[in-house]
């Protein structure tokens, strides 16, 4: 039974504030044939630098940068050993430092923390955080195979060579565990690909009902195929800064607090142990968590990473019960059920009443049960469900899509026709805003890898 010690959950104190004040996005898609990766990267970058009402021209503010992360999943997909070098010398920032971040499927939210980490140390004033992800240059088994060998090579990649046959058998062991429907993954998918209809990034938007998601085909029993996120091409930008900095720049940064945990690649030696508390949770809650016998926190049910992030960054953040003190969460939905699991883990709801933070319409935009705005709707980009998984990427879109939502550019972002025109598509008739109310102060993403071995969390709040 794995057992903490006193420094085991030192809560992180940073040695200055670190903030967030724009990023940048391209479209994503399965394949960019008419871009070079480090084009992408540049259309990401030049957007964050020009379309945030930043205070500064972008060429001043491009000279404040003083240090550069850079995530990528793998180099496999481009052929490009040390991408990160090829794409600082494009963007034009050398002689500046750079890191190549890679946490499989967390790459993005670990290259945001470490960016964090620098701008909290003095060592930047300015640091870029940017990501990517290549999938196009390798057919789609091969490129499948590459994702599967982010478990562990000598037990699952040799079982399953595709992700949703991970995470298959987690979907029947919770559904097992704490009687959830299939029904229940089905209205998060149908969720997630309707909120993508809104964006002009998206990959995968689209109008589903429960019969549509349980009648698609099959990938690895029980996830269908629109229970999951797609292979993606894209990139994504934030600008991190100390605080002076920050006001310097925008008159709307947003404070940065993030932390980060992390397990075995093989679930099935993951030692069990007693489940890690959130601010708001009492040792009554999890007395009776399962009530079958062979169950165990976490086994295949639960994410420590997620729980052990969470709860360093809800003490770092002040953060007392997260339903209540949050506005707006992006989860990792790599598939139903990863999203699924994490209401748990992050405390949206106790574990074993996951399935409550959908069914009672807390999750929603827009409660389908009052009418009424949701209590603290999740994953209103799309999700990597409906919009991307561009690894690299994704942890930075996601808290870049926290900031505007914040920011309240959601519309700007979303909603201008010649954004939708510049990426090849027409803004729909039926286009509907998903911007969150003004009042709304903070906003949470989870970058989340394999089936838990490395996972951040990240809170933005308002700094105005």
């Amino acid at each position: 039974m794995i057992k903490f010690k006193e420094g085991n959950l030192r809560i992180p104190r940073w040695n200055r504030r670190v903030f967030m004040v724009a990023g940048g996005t391209t479209a994503y898609r399965k394949r960019f044939p008419e871009y070079k990766l480090e084009e992408l990267v540049m259309i990401a970058f030049k957007n964050m630098l020009e379309d945030n009402d930043l205070k500064l021209d972008p060429l001043e503010v491009k000279g404040l940068i003083n240090y550069a992360a850079y995530g990528e999943f793998a180099d496999h997909f481009q052929d490009q050993l040390l991408c990160e070098a090829k794409v600082h010398d494009y963007l034009g920032l050398d002689p500046l430092y750079n890191m190549g971040i890679k946490t499989g499927g967390a790459t993005g939210g670990s290259t945001v923390l470490n960016a964090a980490m620098a701008v909290a140390s003095g060592y930047a004033n300015v640091a870029l955080a940017a990501g990517w992800e290549r999938m196009d240059e390798v057919d789609t088994r091969t490129g499948n195979f590459y994702i599967s060998t982010a478990a562990c090579k000598d037990f699952e990649t040799r079982l399953g060579r595709i992700y949703s046959s991970y995470y298959g058998p987690m979907a029947n062991r919770f559904a097992w565990a704490f009687n959830v429907s299939e029904t229940t993954r089905a209205k998060i998918a149908i969720k997630n690909h309707l909120y993508a209809c809104s964006s002009p990034y998206a990959q995968q938007p689209g109008k589903y009902t429960v019969e549509d998601i349980l009648n698609s085909p099959v990938s690895a029993y029980p996830l269908r195929f629109l229970e999951c996120c797609a292979m993606s091409v894209g990139a994504a930008c934030a600008l991190l800064c100390d605080e002076e900095t920050a006001y310097r720049l925008t008159d709307r940064p947003c404070e940065l607090f993030i932390c980060g945990g992390t397990h075995t690649l093989r679930v099935a030696d993951r030692r069990p142990m007693e489940v890690p508390l959130l601010p708001h949770e009492t040792p009554e809650m999890y007395k009776n968590l399962y009530g079958k016998e062979g169950a165990r926190y976490p086994g295949f049910e639960s994410f420590l990473a997620a729980r052990f992030a969470a709860s360093l960054v809800y003490r770092t953040a002040g953060i007392q019960n997260p339903i209540e003190d949050l506005d707006l969460v992006e989860l990792h939905d790599a598939f139903t059920i990863s999203d699924l699991q994490t209401y748990g883990d992050i405390g949206l709801r106790p574990y074993g009443q996951e399935a409550d933070y959908i069914e009672s319409g807390d999750a929603y935009h827009t409660n389908p049960n009052t009418g009424k705005p949701g209590k603290c709707p999740s994953n209103l980009s799309g999700g990597l469900i409906g919009t991307m998984h561009a690894v690299g990427a994704t942890g930075i879109f996601q808290a870049a899509e926290c900031l505007l939502q914040l920011q309240q550019k959601y519309d700007r972002f979303h909603g201008d026709p010649r954004i939708w025109k510049k990426w090849g598509k027409e803004k729909p008739s039926d286009w509907t805003s998903l911007q969150i109310p003004e009042t709304s102060r903070q906003a949470l993403w989870v970058s989340h890898a394999g089936v838990g071995s490395h996972v951040t969390v990240g809170i933005l709040r308002k700094g105005w």
